[in-house]
C-alpha cells in the first residue's frame, strides 16, 4: 500500500506541478487539500484540476470563521502590525493553513505533508513551524528546497513538465503580480514591484479597490460597535467577524483604504518589497484603537504597545503554536475586558477620520480635563508632584554644576 501525502493546494501552476512531481519521484498517494481562508473564486474548477493532474482526492476546507475568530481577532485586539505598516494578512492564515493540514493527514493516515512554498521566503517558515508544532512525527517535503530532484526553474518548465505527464490545463506563462488573497487582504510582489525606486503601477495592480485619487469626492460615515474589543455591528447591523470584515472591504475599497507599499524584513533576513492591500482590517484596527484610546488606562496602554508589536513578531515569524504566543494573548484578552462601546468615523479618500467615541467604560471625564477645577483636581497639587517628577533632573543637573565648577 502506497504512503500518502497531503498538499497544501492552491490550484495554481506550482502546486498543479508538484502532483505528478510528488508521485514521480516519491511513489506517493497525493491528497490535495485547499483552505479556504476567503480567496473567492480562486477555487473555482479546483476539483477537476487536482484529480486530472493525478491527485487521488481533494478537500477544500471552509476555514473562514475559524480564521477570522481564531486568528484575526486576536491579532486585531493585540493591535499587532509588523513594522508598523503590515497587518499580517497572509501571516495569520498560515497556522489556521497549517491546523487543517495536520488535521487532514492524521485522518488520511499520510506521513507527510508537502507545502509549494520558496526557499526565500517566509511562508516556508510559518507552515514548518506549526506542523512540527503539531505534528512532530510527519515528514515535511518542501520542492523548491530540494534542488537536487526539483529541477524547474520557471513557469515554463513547469507548463512543459505538465505537458509530458499528460496535464494540459490553461495556465499561462505570461509574468503576473506574485499575490496570496484571502478574506483580511491580498498581496501583491513581483514586476516593478522589484525595485524600490518605481512607482506601483496601481491601475494595474489593485483587486479589492481604488486609490485614493480615484475615489468618491464625498465622505461616507460609517459607525461600529465592539464587544469585550471584538466587533460585533456595522452601521447598526449585527454581524458575525467574518461579515463585519466583507462589509468593511466594501467600504473600504470604495474609499482607497489600506493600502499599503512596504519594504519589510523577511525572517531569512533580506528585504522585499510588497504592496498590500488590506481595506477592512485597516478600518477594523483603527477603530478598535479609538476605542482603546478611551477606555484603557495609562501603564496598561504602555504595556499593551509593547505586547502587540511583540505579538506581531511572533505571527509573523510563524510562532502560532507557541506558549509565549498563548501568554502574550492571555494578557491581550484581560486588556479587552472593558473595551466596549461606539467608534464613528468618516472614509473620505485613504483617510480614516475620527467623527466620535463612545463607552460605558469611558476613562475621559470632561471635568478633569476642561481648565475649569473640578472636585478631583487641585491645581496647587501639581507643585509638589512636578517637584517630585522632576527630582533626579534637578539632582543631575546640581551635580553637574558641582563638577564643572570643581574643573576651574
Amino acid at each position: 500500500m502506497k504512503e500518502k501525502v497531503v498538499l497544501a493546494y492552491s490550484g495554481g501552476l506550482d502546486t498543479t506541478a508538484i502532483i505528478p512531481w510528488l508521485k514521480e519521484h516519491f511513489d506517493y498517494e497525493v491528497i490535495c487539500c485547499c483552505i479556504d481562508c476567503g480567496q473567492g473564486n480562486e477555487l473555482d474548477g479546483l476539483d477537476e484540476r487536482a484529480k486530472l493532474s493525478g491527485a487521488s482526492k481533494l478537500y477544500i476546507e471552509d476555514l473562514v470563521d475559524d480564521f477570522c475568530d481564531n486568528y484575526i481577532v486576536p491579532c486585531v485586539q493585540a493591535n499587532a502590525v509588523y513594522e508598523n505598516k503590515y497587518l499580517l494578512g497572509t501571516s495569520m492564515a498560515r497556522p489556521a493553513i497549517a491546523k487543517r493540514l495536520v488535521e487532514i493527514a492524521r485522518k488520511e493516515g499520510a506521513s507527510a505533508i508537502c507545502h509549494g512554498a520558496t526557499g526565500k521566503g517566509n511562508d516556508q517558515i510559518r507552515f514548518e513551524l506549526g506542523i512540527k508544532a503539531l505534528a512532530p512525527d510527519l515528514k515535511i517535503i518542501a520542492p523548491w528546497r530540494m534542488t537536487d530532484v526539483w529541477t524547474m526553474q520557471s513557469r515554463d518548465d513547469e507548463i512543459e513538465y505538465c505537458k509530458q505527464h499528460g496535464i494540459n490545463l490553461p495556465f499561462s506563462a505570461d509574468s503576473s503580480y506574485s499575490r496570496d488573497r484571502n478574506l483580511w487582504h491580498i498581496s501583491h510582489e513581483g514586476l516593478e514591484l522589484e525595485d524600490p525606486a518605481n512607482e506601483p503601477n496601481y491601475d494595474h495592480l489593485l483587486v479589492l479597490g481604488v486609490s485614493p485619487e480615484k475615489a468618491p469626492n464625498e465622505g461616507e460615515y460609517v459607525t461600529m460597535t465592539f464587544e469585550k474589543g471584538i466587533p460585533v455591528s456595522v452601521n447598526g447591523e449585527k454581524m458575525k467577524v467574518s461579515d463585519i470584515i466583507k462589509k468593511l472591504n466594501e467600504l473600504g475599497g470604495k474609499h482607497g483604504i489600506g493600502i499599503v507599499d512596504i519594504v519589510e524584513n523577511r525572517v531569512v533576513g533580506m528585504k522585499s518589497r510588497g504592496v498590500y492591500e488590506t481595506p477592512g482590517g485597516t478600518i477594523l484596527m483603527e477603530a478598535h484603537q479609538q476605542l482603546e484610546e478611551l477606555v484603557l488606562d495609562r501603564a496598561t496602554m504602555e504595556t499593551k504597545k509593547e505586547m502587540g508589536n511583540k505579538f506581531a513578531q511572533i505571527v509573523y515569524e510563524g510562532k502560532w503554536f507557541t506558549p509565549l504566543r498563548e501568554a502574550v494573548q492571555a494578557f491581550v484578552e484581560s486588556t479587552q475586558e472593558y473595551v466596549t462601546g461606539e467608534v464613528k468615523f468618516k472614509l473620505y479618500k485613504g483617510n480614516i477620520i475620527k467623527a466620535g467615541t463612545t463607552s460605558p467604560y469611558s476613562l475621559y471625564s470632561e471635568s478633569l480635563a476642561s481648565f475649569t477645577t473640578g472636585d478631583l483636581y487641585d491645581h496647587h497639587d501639581a507643585d509638589g508632584f512636578i517637584t517630585l517628577f522632576g527630582l533626579p533632573l534637578k539632582v543631575r543637573a546640581m551635580k553637574m554644576q558641582e563638577v564643572e565648577k570643581n574643573k576651574k
